[in-house]
């Protein structure tokens, strides 16, 4: 009888996740601010799993404070705390992939890159606790290798809005499925080619940590045995034919070489600084070769 209440439970839940995002009531802020005043906790499990749906649902709004301060960080520290069912996990999973994979459009402009970001927490969960099958790890980064390849929306930071910052956020789930060793070679390819393609953008200059963000997901990709030394040369090669190109300055140009350097100075330091001998032997090389391009 608790396995088919718990396989009916699961069924409502994804019925509900495929529908489109309601909205994001008053009550909802409400009980979301309620919950954080106690430090996020519910004793109710079954409000707490439905309360963490309709926080989904608040990820797409203007309001700063409660797309980022309560609906997001309500969902991350019950992640991490291990608070939500794997029907709830199920749930938002789908959720955010929907989000992910829909048009990119102004309405959505916040949407998207908050489920990016909710995909990186669940990755984590399942990093920590294997709940997801292979099947389901592959969708996740065939979606996030896709939103970051084909992302043009470079908007980080507004003092108004509060943050998108889709390229860090993608960023951080690279990191995450970089770090679960459930993820196979042709994953790793996929992600590492996805990052490439967003290192050192002509038409905009980075200026909110991506960089870093990219660079950590690289770092932590060389840690894995998908690439050797000469998958390296081979990638740095490429990432610098490509960043770095002769002529007189354009503002193309020099956004391309600003941002190939905010990604390689500090990936530089970090394997320079690793005590792994394997990565330092893999990226040392082709790091110092790079940046000897870059001046």
């Amino acid at each position: 009888m608790h396995r088919l209440i718990s396989s009916f439970y699961l069924f409502a839940l994804m019925i509900t996740s495929t529908a489109a995002f309601a909205d994001c009531d008053e009550a909802t802020r409400q009980e979301l601010k309620s919950a954080k005043s106690a430090g996020w906790k519910l004793d109710d499990d079954g409000k707490r799993q439905d309360l963490a749906l309709s926080a989904a649902d608040c990820l797409g709004v203007t309001d700063t404070e409660l797309r980022d301060e309560l609906a997001f960080e309500g969902l991350s520290f019950w992640m991490r705390a291990e608070k939500l069912s794997v029907p709830a996990l199920t749930a938002l999973r789908i959720k955010m992939l929907n989000a992910v994979q829909a048009p990119a459009a102004e309405g959505s402009s916040f949407l998207r890159p908050f489920a990016i970001l909710t995909l990186a927490e669940l990755v984590r969960v399942d990093r920590k606790k294997p709940y997801l099958s292979a099947e389901e790890r592959v969708d996740i980064v065939n979606a996030g290798s896709h939103y970051l390849t084909n992302l043009r929306d470079y908007r980080g930071f507004d003092a108004k809005d509060g943050w998108r910052h889709g390229i860090a956020h993608s960023a951080d789930l690279m990191l995450q499925l970089a770090m679960n060793p459930a993820i196979e070679k042709p994953q790793h390819e996929a992600m590492l080619a996805a990052i490439a393609s967003q290192i050192a953008p002509s038409s905009h200059f980075y200026q909110y940590g991506e960089g870093v963000r990219l660079m950590t997901a690289v770092f932590y990709l060389a840690r894995t045995p998908s690439f050797n030394k000469r998958d390296w040369d081979l990638w740095f090669n490429k990432l610098m034919d490509n960043s770095i190109q002769a002529g007189p300055y354009t503002q193309a140009r020099l956004a391309q070489r600003h941002n190939v350097s905010a990604f390689l100075l500090p990936l530089y330091f970090s394997v320079r600084e690793s005590t792994d001998p394997a990565i330092k032997e893999n990226l040392l090389p082709a790091l110092r070769e790079a940046l000897r391009k870059v001046n």
